[in-house]
């Protein structure tokens, strides 16, 4: 149907400028603006299309042929190619951005992050966030947040869930943020006993599918606990991520705009934060030929910190260390292991040149090392516990 509107005439010069009639919208959360119970139904939703997973695959430099190659996605049962856990997990921390984290001090954690259906081309994949607790720690310093996350397809299937920490401090005299909605909240199907939907066929497919495509060191006969897997290549960041923090949703001013960063104190301040998902995903790319090209699935991870920060111009570089090998439930305990992996991040030297200076103290929790007379390690980046599952060698 065709609408006919009048002409556009040129109105301003006789608008007259109220100074009064201001507004300057606020996105994120201060301390006391978070509730525990409170629902935030983030706005937009973001669909993936076979472009957008392949791009994002080659991006980060994944090795999986689900999320490149068509032919062997279906010959694993899945319907197309799948988009990358890594793209998933992006795009739907960052559509929760504006609504939860867009005035966070710092990301504090993440943990008991599960992928739970795949997501396909032509999948639409939404957000949405429960706050579970506040806790302050006085007028004078940032309280910790903790929340939980779901990303949820076009059929109200959740696909990933995962909870949070964050810091945040107080608003004192800055403007209030943009409430909250008060239309009705939709249910916030949260799965303290998860359960992975693969393809119905999955045993069907891995019990024939030939060895080939991949390399022969990465299946699930290759890993035995306490095996340490040094990455050899890294990856230089550049103001590449400006672009890129925005292709997946992010909003946060941290990682794309140098006024806001400059205008900050403390280790945060100057040239934008690459967004923390970003690295993540350049670091388990960089691991990816070597541990995860044969796996079938990302289960998920828990205990992620980022210990530091990279900026455009920083180099980073992966090490693994298998935690545990154990077999996979009922119909794929033949066929496939899930693996355990603790997974480190370094910057600005080679992952070879960390494990020769550092050895085992890189496997440490950074924030227990006070408590054991150790130093914390600057160029160490990132550490998280991943759970994968691999196929057997047919």
């Amino acid at each position: 149907m065709a609408f006919t509107f009048t002409p556009q005439q040129e109105l301003a010069p006789e608008c007259e400028v109220n100074l009064q009639q201001i507004r300057q919208p606020q996105y994120g959360r201060y301390l006391e603006e978070y509730v525990p119970g409170q629902l935030f139904v983030h706005p937009r939703g973001f669909t993936f299309s076979r472009a957008s997973i392949d791009a994002f695959s080659r991006t980060y430099m994944q090795c999986n042929p689900l999320y490149l190659d068509l032919e062997y996605a279906k010959a694993h049962g899945f319907n197309d190619l799948t988009a990358s856990p890594q793209m998933v997990f992006n795009v739907v921390l960052s559509l929760g951005v504006q609504n939860d984290s867009e005035k966070v001090i710092a990301n504090l954690g993440y943990y008991n992050a599960q992928f739970l259906n795949p997501v396909y081309p032509g999948d639409t994949v939404r957000a949405m966030t429960m706050v579970v607790d506040r806790k302050e720690r006085g007028a004078d310093k940032p309280g910790i947040v903790t929340i939980r996350t779901l990303g949820l397809n076009q059929q109200d299937q959740v696909v990933l869930q995962y909870e949070r920490k964050l810091m945040v401090a107080y608003r004192g005299e800055r403007l209030a943020t943009i409430p909250v909605s008060d239309a009705p909240t939709p249910a916030f199907p949260w799965q303290e006993t998860a359960s992975v939907n693969l393809p119905q066929t999955t045993a069907k497919h891995l019990s024939s599918v030939p060895q080939s495509v991949t390399g022969w060191n990465t299946y699930a006969a290759n890993f035995k606990p306490g095996d340490i897997i040094v990455h050899n290549n890294g990856r230089t960041i550049t103001e590449e991520h400006f672009a890129l923090t925005y292709q997946v949703g992010n909003t946060h001013p941290l990682h794309y705009d140098k006024v806001f960063s400059q205008s900050l104190s403390g280790p945060m301040s100057g040239n934008p934060i690459v967004y923390g998902g970003l690295v993540f995903a350049w670091l388990e790319g960089l691991a990816s030929r070597d541990l995860s090209e044969n796996a079938i699935w990302e289960l998920g991870f828990t205990e992620g910190y980022h210990t530091q920060p990279a900026v455009a111009g920083d180099t980073v570089f992966a090490l693994s260390r298998i935690l545990s090998v154990d077999k996979a439930p009922a119909d794929l305990s033949d066929l496939a292991e899930v693996i355990t992996v603790q997974f480190i991040g370094v910057k600005n030297m080679t992952s070879a040149a960390a494990f020769e200076e550092f050895g085992a103290d890189l496997f440490i929790k950074e924030n227990n090392k006070k408590a054991m007379g150790k130093d914390k390690i600057p160029a160490k980046i990132f550490e998280i516990e991943r759970r994968l599952l691999i196929k057997n060698a047919r």
